[in-house]
């Protein structure tokens, strides 16, 4: 699995890809019915995870909010992978262990931080859907839906009105005055969603090859999302909501 490679412009969806069928390919034989059995590689999570990332960094710094989140989310998972990569490789055992101890649901657990990473590529997946979807469709509006489908519910009305803020900050791009030169710079630096589209796709990709990396993309990490958000159900975490 390529760790150490820089990842190319564009090519963000396509090592996505690689490491999920790669991931697949590896992953043991358990039984289905036994969600303590299941195996969850913490490495391929977390690189998964750091592509998401470089993914929001296209779209802005309207997501840095939800970016900034999910980095420290993947350095709490990665410096106790670092720790005992031995005992640390199944994300489930991790989970597993800070239940027994009474930790899962306290203070910066692994727990909480694989919750919200789960989250946050369910966003990720929503938006890319939604895109090519409707490639037209403006891009504080495929943030705005994504967010509400998949964050917005976790979300308490703090977190929600923060994020609130910054999706709003978008919609200024039609209200912008002279009192507004700030958002106005702001807003030069959010690309519409054409030019997004363009950011995602290798210099000699098209569209209908973008849309096909997306389709498969979301074929294979939309069941990998449904096996963690499973084995979080199992250890009471599923619900777990932001102040």
């Amino acid at each position: 699995m390529k760790r150490a490679r820089e990842i190319e412009k564009g090519s963000e969806i396509k090592s996505a890809i690689e490491e999920l069928s790669m991931l697949i390919k590896l992953k043991p034989t358990v039984d289905n019915h036994d969600r303590t059995t299941v195996h969850i590689p913490t490495r391929p999570f977390i690189y998964v995870c750091n592509l998401v990332i470089q993914v929001l960094d296209k779209i802005g710094p309207t997501m840095a909010v939800l970016r900034q989140d999910i980095d420290q989310n993947i350095q709490r998972l990665k410096m106790l992978c670092d720790s005992d990569p031995s005992m640390y490789s199944n994300l489930v055992e991790i989970l597993k262990k800070e239940a027994d101890e009474g930790s899962a649901r306290k203070g910066a657990s692994c727990s909480k931080a694989s919750v919200w990473l789960a989250r946050s590529l369910d966003f990720t997946a929503a938006l890319l859907q939604r895109l090519v979807v409707d490639p037209d469709q403006k891009m504080e509006q495929l943030v705005e839906e994504s967010y509400n489908t998949t964050l917005k519910p976790w979300h308490g009305w703090i977190s929600s009105a923060a994020y609130r803020v910054l999706i709003r900050a978008l919609l200024l791009s039609s209200l912008v005055s002279q009192n507004l030169n700030i958002a106005a710079v702001a807003l030069k630096l959010v690309p519409d969603s054409k030019t997004f589209i363009n950011l995602l796709m290798p210099n000699d990709e098209t569209y209908d090859t973008l849309k096909e990396d997306v389709e498969t993309l979301t074929s294979l990490l939309v069941p990998f999302l449904e096996e963690i958000h499973s084995v979080l159900i199992l250890y009471g975490l599923d619900r777990l909501k932001s102040t």
